[in-house]
């Protein structure tokens, strides 16, 4: 299993807008080999914005890998610049976490309601 998570500085009140296009974009992942799962999440709020996290999981690391190259990954990011004014920054990558050894599930409840800085780097 690989996990690939970003982390987004959604600009104050521009919180409903971003959730619409992610709601609304299609992804393409249902055509790509070794998806598992995808989850956008929302965190704290900050003075002049509010964090979010989207949360992929693969098969393994070759697969998200071959997903960034593909055809699949430029149809889904094509419209990507189209809200620059949203975004407080560039949304950085955050992490590409692999647990061969992980045998339940992650508990995103926790990472939702946390407000330290180790949850959302």
């Amino acid at each position: 299993m690989f996990i690939a998570m970003n982390r987004f500085r959604i600009v104050k009140g521009k919180e409903t807008e971003f959730e619409r296009i992610w709601a609304e974009r299609d992804s393409h992942l249902d055509e790509v080999l070794g998806f598992k799962k995808f989850n956008l999440l929302r965190g704290p709020e900050e003075e002049d914005h509010t964090i979010y996290a989207s949360l992929s999981v693969w098969q393994s690391k070759q697969h998200f890998e071959d997903w960034t190259k593909s055809e699949a990954f430029r149809k889904a990011h094509a419209n990507a610049g189209s809200a620059k004014d949203i975004y407080h920054g560039h949304p950085p990558y955050v992490q590409r976490l692999r647990d061969c050894a992980l045998k339940t599930s992650l508990h995103i409840p926790a990472m939702m309601n946390s407000q330290t800085d180790g949850m959302w780097l």
